[in-house]
Formats: C-alpha cells, sequence, structure tokens
C-alpha cells in the first residue's frame, strides 16, 4: 500500500484556500499511484479554530468543503481532519474528528478521544471526547486512526481515562495512522519521536504519523511527520517548518520499503526534561520557528510590511535580522530614535546593522519631543526627582512614532521585548511593549544572545560591539539593565525554574540559588502580570510562554 502523507499549512477558517490545497496534494498523490493520503488534524479548518467551532455557519462550511474533497476520492482514500456533529445527541454537539473519504464517499469516522485541555489547548471547551473505537477498513488493511493527543496516553498515570490504541489493538490492527497538530517548542521533536516510538513498542504495529505546519498568530506547527516501522526505526521524517508530501510503502508484512533514518537504540526512550536552562538548546529550531511565525502572521493577516525601533541594542538587532529573514529586507523599516541619553555608538551600530541586512532606516530625534512632554508637565510635575515618569515618556514618545508610522503606511509594529524583560515588568506599557506580534517575548536573554551569535554564523550581520556591549535601556545617563535587574546568567535560569518548570521558591532555593534573590525575582514575576496581560501575541518557541498557556491571575496573592 503507498501511503502519502501531506504536512501543509493551513489558514483557519480559509475552506477555499485549505481546499483547494487538499485537493491538489490529492490530485498530486492519484498521479503517483497513491492508495492513501493523510492529512493533519481539522486540516479542513484549520488548528486550532478556537470559538469559531461555536458558529453553525463555521461547521455548515466544513462539511461543504468535505463533500467538494471526496470528489476527488475516488480510487484513493482520503483522511482528513475536520470537526463532526455529534448525532447523540449527549454532550457537546461536536466531535474532533478524522474523515476517511474513499469512493467519493465517507466510509468512516473517528472521533478524538484524549482532548488536551492544558497549556495552549482548549478542546474540552468544544469537543465531547469519542466514546467508540473501531479500525478502519480499506483495501484489505485494517488502520487504526487516532488524532493527536491520543497517542500520548502512555505510561503508569495516564492524564485521561481512556487509551485508544488500547481498544483498537483489540480488533487486530495492521498499521497506525494518527492525524496531528502538535505545536513546536524547543524540547517537542525529541519528545514526539519518544512518545511515537512508545506506542510502536507496546502495540508492535508501524505508525505513520501527520503533523501540521505553519503558524496560527502565536502557536507555530513544525511539521516534521514521522513514520515508523513496527521494529521502533525510524523510516520516514518530513522537513521541520515548510509543507512537503512524501509517499511510503507500507507493505504485506508490515514493514516499510524505506531506508531507515534512525535505528530504533539510537532514539530516544522517553520525553525530553530539561531540568536546567540550556540557552543554546536548538537554538536552529528556535530561529527557524520565529522566522516562520512572523512570516505567516504577516501573510495570513493580509500584511506585507512590518517597522520596529532599532535602539542599536541586541534584542531589536535580532529582532530586525528575523524580521529581513522572513519579510525579506524591502519589507522591513527600522526607525532609529535617539534621545539625549543615547551614546553615540548605539546610533552607529543600528546603522551599520541596517546597512548589513540592506532594510531601510530613518532616524527620528526625540529630544525635542521628550522636552515638549517635560514642558507641558512642569505644572504637575514641578521641581521634582528625574525618576521613571520621566524615563517611560522617552520610550512612549518612540512608541507613538512607531504607530503612526505604522498607521500612515499600513506596516505591522513588531515589539522587540525579551521573555526575561516581560517577566519581571522591565518595560513601558504603551511605549516599548507595543507591538503587534512579539518576535522575541519567550525568548530569555541568554537565548537572545545564543540567536544573535547564530545569525552571525556564516558572517557578521549583527555587528560584535552590539552583541559584547551591556544592556541598557538607555533611558537615562550610564544606565544599564543590571542596575535594575539580577545578572542574566542568574536570572534567566531563576525564571526558567519558575516558568518552565513551575518550581516553587524553595525548590528554586533548594537548587543554591540566593534565598532573598529568588523571593525579589518571583515578586517582580507575579507584580507585573497586568502588564503581560496587555501585550500582544507572542511566537511561542518554548514548554510555557507567556499568553494563552499560561494563565494567572492578575490580582493573585501567590509567591508576591
Amino acid at each position: 500500500m503507498k501511503i502519502f502523507l501531506a504536512q501543509q499549512n493551513y489558514h483557519i477558517g480559509n475552506f477555499e484556500s485549505n481546499t483547494e490545497k487538499i485537493i491538489h496534494a490529492i490530485e498530486t498523490a492519484k498521479q503517483q499511484g497513491g492508495d492513501l493520503i493523510v492529512f493533519s488534524e481539522l486540516s479542513i479548518c484549520g488548528y486550532a479554530p478556537r470559538d469559531f467551532l461555536d458558529f453553525e455557519d463555521f461547521i455548515c462550511k466544513s462539511y461543504v468543503a468535505i463533500n467538494s474533497i471526496k470528489k476527488h476520492a475516488d480510487n484513493i482514500g482520503v483522511l482528513i481532519g475536520a470537526p463532526a456533529y455529534n448525532l447523540a445527541k449527549k454532550g457537546k454537539g461536536l466531535f474532533n474528528a478524522a474523515f476517511l473519504l474513499y469512493e467519493k464517499q465517507i466510509k468512516s469516522i473517528a472521533h478524538k478521544s484524549c482532548l488536551p485541555n492544558y497549556d495552549v489547548f482548549d478542546e474540552y471547551r468544544y469537543f465531547e471526547p469519542g466514546y467508540e473505537w473501531v479500525v478502519m477498513e480499506f483495501k484489505g488493511k485494517k488502520l487504526a486512526v487516532t488524532i493527536c493527543e491520543d497517542i500520548w496516553n502512555l505510561g503508569d498515570d495516564p492524564l485521561y481515562r481512556s487509551c485508544p490504541m488500547d481498544e483498537l489493538i483489540k480488533q487486530a490492527p495492521d498499521v497506525m495512522i494518527n492525524l496531528s497538530a502538535s505545536p513546536f517548542d524547543y524540547t517537542h521533536n525529541e519528545d514526539r519521536k519518544a512518545t511515537i516510538k512508545a506506542n510502536v513498542i507496546k502495540y508492535k504495529l508501524p505508525l505513520f504519523y501527520c503533523n501540521a505546519v505553519g503558524s496560527q498568530t502565536e502557536i507555530v506547527f513544525d511539521g516534521a511527520s514521522l513514520v515508523f516501522d513496527a521494529s521502533a526505526n525510524l523510516c520516514g521524517q518530513l522537513p521541520m517548518f515548510e509543507e512537503s508530501i512524501q509517499s511510503f510503502i507500507l507493505k504485506e508484512d508490515g514493514t516499510i520499503d524505506s531506508p531507515v533514518l534512525e535505528l530504533a537504540n539510537t532514539l530516544p526512550d522517553k520525553e525530553l526534561d530539561l531540568t536546567q536552562f540550556e540557552e543554546n538548546f536548538n537554538i536552529k529550531q528556535v530561529h527557524d520557528a520565529i522566522v516562520l511565525g512572523i512570516s505567516d502572521y504577516f501573510k495570513k493577516m493580509g500584511f506585507k510590511k512590518a517597522i520596529l525601533g532599532s535602539s542599536g541594542g541586541i534584542d531589536s538587532a535580532v529582532t530586525l535580522a528575523l524580521a529581513c529573514k522572513a519579510l525579506g529586507k524591502d519589507n522591513v523599516m527600522a526607525v532609529l530614535m535617539p534621545s539625549q541619553f543615547s551614546s553615540a555608538h548605539s546610533i552607529k551600530d543600528a546603522e551599520e546593522l541596517s546597512n548589513n541586512l540592506g532594510n531601510s532606516y530613518n532616524i527620528i530625534p526625540i529630544e525635542n519631543i521628550y522636552n515638549s512632554f517635560l514642558n507641558e508637565l512642569k505644572p504637575i510635575f514641578k521641581d521634582s526627582q528625574f525618576g521613571l515618569a520621566e524615563e517611560n515618556i522617552q520610550s512612549r514618545s518612540r512608541g507613538n512614532l512607531l504607530m503612526a508610522i505604522a498607521n500612515k503606511f499600513n506596516y505591522i509594529l513588531l515589539n522587540t521585548s525579551n521573555k526575561s524583560e516581560l517577566a519581571t515588568g522591565y518595560g513601558t506599557l504603551y511605549g516599548d511593549m507595543a507591538g503587534g506580534i512579539g518576535v522575541l517575548g519567550d525568548c530569555y536573554k541568554l537565548q537572545v544572545y545564543a540567536l544573535a551569535k547564530y545569525i552571525n554564523t556564516d558572517k557578521e550581520i549583527i555587528p560584535n560591539n552590539i552583541i559584547n556591549k551591556p544592556p541598557s535601556a538607555e533611558l537615562r545617563p550610564q544606565q544599564k539593565d543590571s542596575d535594575s535587574l539580577p545578572a542574566y546568567e542568574i536570572l534567566d535560569r531563576i525564571l526558567y525554574q519558575y516558568i518552565e518548570r513551575t518550581q516553587g521558591p524553595d525548590k528554586i532555593k533548594a537548587q543554591g540559588f540566593n534565598p532573598q534573590l529568588v523571593d525579589q525575582i518571583l515578586r517582580m514575576v507575579n507584580i507585573n502580570e497586568y502588564k503581560r496581560n496587555q501585550f500582544c501575541p507572542i511566537i511561542r518557541i518554548s514548554p510555557k510562554g507567556f499568553g494563552v498557556g499560561r494563565r494567572m491571575p492578575i490580582v493573585g496573592k501567590y509567591l508576591s
């Protein structure tokens, strides 16, 4: 049996585009003698549609798309993901489903049983869990079809009450097929391989795993679809962060007629658990995920051009380089906005960076704008000492200038704040926290430096002076980040334990960190939740990013 995996980039709710893409892949597979083609989870409508699922019209359009696609499923089987009505009328009105189309008919439907309701997932809000498990008969083969999370329910302490494959294996299937929409994080490629390998070893069946690719607002899907033989050898892996369609031959004896890419004994046996922060870990994947996140955000929103403030610092430099990679240098404008507190070398560094990248840039000094604010505020401020308010006026002046240009020329403003700053509140609301998408908001400061060095792998794009100089917001004379924050080498590691690993203060202190410093940092994280709550979407690259995957009360007292 010749099985195709179609790893495609869908646009949520764009049924016309998604359907056209799916039909094109089907026709490609038919021309190459395919027996079956597999698409990813909720491929018809895109993942995750969230509250679009509450609209009857949205579900109707999904069924219209299925009816269009099944006309092309004549001599080839098609496995696609889509919402399905719960005809039993018990529980919620929809299932997350996989449809088998063949001979221009809907031959079978599988319902997802394990509905994730953690981190970025909220499926139990919309779907009823599947409660019937039947293998799909197709061309003399029995297909055990599952959807994404259904194969992650393994181990002695399962998250869910049912394990679909435990039920399906009783019906003697020939092969496992999983339709997935599994988001990227820098640990997940290893986790994914370990989980699929565990399924293959447990059930002694080959497994075809088709994952989505592309970015949906903050969530990036990396593709990397996989094929394992019954001996748990990796026989196929589609590329990361790009669309691909590939075929594999499933032989009568259950083996796969394809070269082994990785032997079972070289693959991970369990999910990766990074107990300590490693800033360089999978930094190429982090880079590629952010580039895809920027590119898709603009394409799917209908925008082409980006603008950002270029300060001569590391965060704006890395953001600018990533944006030029994602959108093309001609579609990115940098604006340098020096004040009387800006150093001459910062302006020079920012200019050199844009010259290296080839993007356009403008210089708008803000000293006069800043002084006009102070003059107007003098009757209220009187002779009070220079402080945070005066610093933030500079940041908000820059934010206003950037948004004015963005509005005038239909740009999206890229935010350059990093995760260390967002965690500790080291940013100005409506100033340097303004933006349409957070490019580095899920990267700790040390990861930003690692990205800069990766970008400079072949040649110096980001000037070394930007990388080597002490970071500073330059909002007052001789200001350094270290005036307000602990050293990033310590800060990032404490933040990682608290945010990614959800370790409480006692456990963090037990790792040898200064107890007073731990309390100080955790208090900064918690009292600044109100700032992050007003922040733009952030491209997610970690196992626990700020935004939809981390839901904390703004006025909570815990650890504050």
